[in-house]
């Protein structure tokens, strides 16, 4: 075989010039050279000309440039949905996070003093005010808030805990798991099903930092049950001196009864019935960015400020922009199923979606061809992240459905639309692909990419 072209040779090509313009000649240069090395690798006894050398380079920047994080539309039926990035934030937080990219901040810097400030200011007053908590704080996520709090609370020391309410989360992480972290010694306490308030007195010793109730946002526990409420365990901890700690996990400002959703708890009331540290979710129900808030006691959140890790977990001006935007929101609380997209969506109209169906489904029928049927269904979304565990929320869908077709003809086609410039995830279910409408709104976007 002739010997290879060389770089040089390759890169003396007119249109190389084009390539450097857009991507750098040092890039070029190293596309190139991976090129000839993997035909030196194949051994293949063929000589590609130079130009093939260089459009193969090309190909291979190209692909290099192109984000792996990309634009999806969401139709699974989970509005926030963990893989998909939970929560869509408002058009304020997008623009207030822009304005902290663009532009310098005073993240840390008082104005009012021309001295250092606390990044945490940026969200505290907003967060004493929603919640009625005394101070606040917060980390990148409701992991990392339990985390700092039980490390900066109870190390090396006992925590009490209903063995029912000993959750996994998402990516098999258990609330044990993060304890043992915190160098904190979890005491179960009740059965799975059934946990008394003797329990919890007769687990207490001389050890005991603390009594601690997680909130079971993934999963229900039905039948034969029994549970302390949350004021009760409050005055149970107090009575002997010990702080009352709240993981709410996807935690709500607001009673989601007034939007027609299931009830879930609320941070403000937890606070009001004797809990003196609360931890919950930022992207989940309250509608904003990945974010971990801590809020309850002045003197404990003190504490809490003051260990090693608040700086390790503290979270950028990206995510204090956003969820100081989204906690704005919550000024003008008849507006929040209009300005926050995760309560928009899961509060979206039935009769909004059987007309978006009746829209789209002749043009998903022209784009699929006749092998196959599309029909507007009911169906049932849910919230995802685990929140609203068992409420199904009614809504549309748009069935694809291949007659007598074995299921890889639906595999072949999910894949198909994952392809598209957008690509579009679905589900799998009942012999069919469904299209979930509950979380499409770009109705135009959507339709463009079936020509």
């Amino acid at each position: 075989m002739s010997p290879l072209p060389s770089v040089d040779a390759v890169l003396r090509l007119p249109e190389a010039e084009g390539i450097c313009e857009e991507h750098g000649r040092a890039a070029l240069t190293g596309a190139v050279r991976a090129v000839l090395a993997e035909y030196r690798a194949q051994n293949a006894g063929v000589r590609p000309e130079e130009a093939r050398i260089l459009h193969e380079a090309a190909a291979l920047l190209a692909e290099q440039s192109t984000p792996r994080l990309t634009r999806v539309f969401n139709l699974t039926g989970t509005v926030l949905h963990t893989n998909l990035g939970r929560a869509l934030l408002s058009e304020a937080a997008v623009d207030h996070a822009a304005m902290a990219m663009r532009s310098p901040c005073a993240l840390e810097f008082d104005l009012g003093t021309g001295g250092r400030g606390d990044r945490d200011t940026v969200i505290e007053d907003l967060l004493c005010d929603l919640t009625g908590a005394e101070a606040a704080t917060v980390v990148n996520n409701n992991a990392a808030a339990v985390l700092l709090v039980l490390a900066s609370l109870a190390a090396r020391r006992e925590v009490v805990v209903s063995r029912g309410e000993l959750v996994e989360i998402g990516g098999a992480f258990r609330v044990p798991d993060v304890m043992r972290a915190a160098n904190v010694r979890l005491v179960e306490v009740g059965t799975t099903n059934r946990t008394h308030a003797r329990d919890y007195e007769q687990a207490i010793g001389a050890k005991t930092a603390a009594l601690m109730k997680v909130h079971a946002s993934n999963y229900t526990i039905t039948g034969f049950t029994a549970d302390v409420g949350e004021a009760e365990v409050a005055g149970i901890a107090h009575a002997h001196g010990l702080p009352f700690i709240t993981d709410l996990g996807a935690g709500s400002l607001i009673d989601l009864a007034t939007l027609g959703l299931p009830k879930e708890p609320v941070v403000r009331d937890c606070l009001r019935a004797g809990a003196d540290v609360v931890t919950f979710s930022g992207d989940k129900l309250m509608g904003g960015p990945q974010a971990g808030l801590i809020v309850g006691r002045k003197d404990l959140i003190a504490r809490i400020r003051k260990h090693p890790l608040k700086r390790a977990l503290r979270v950028s001006k990206l995510t204090l922009a956003a969820l100081e935007a989204t906690l704005l929101a919550y000024r003008k609380p008849d507006f929040l199923s209009r300005d926050l997209p995760a309560l928009r969506l899961l509060t979206r109209p039935v009769a909004e979606l059987e007309a978006l169906a009746g829209r789209l489904a002749p043009n998903v029928q022209d784009w699929l061809g006749d092998a196959w049927s599309v029909s507007a269904i009911a169906c049932s979304s849910q919230a995802g992240s685990g929140s609203l565990p068992s409420a199904a929320i009614p809504s549309v869908a748009l069935a694809l459905r291949a007659e007598g077709k074995s299921g890889k003809v639906l595999i072949d086609l999910a894949q198909r639309l994952r392809k598209l410039p957008v690509p579009v995830i679905g589900r799998i279910a009942d012999g069919a692909l469904l299209l979930d409408l509950r979380c499409l709104e770009d109705e135009a976007g959507f339709l463009a990419q079936l020509v």
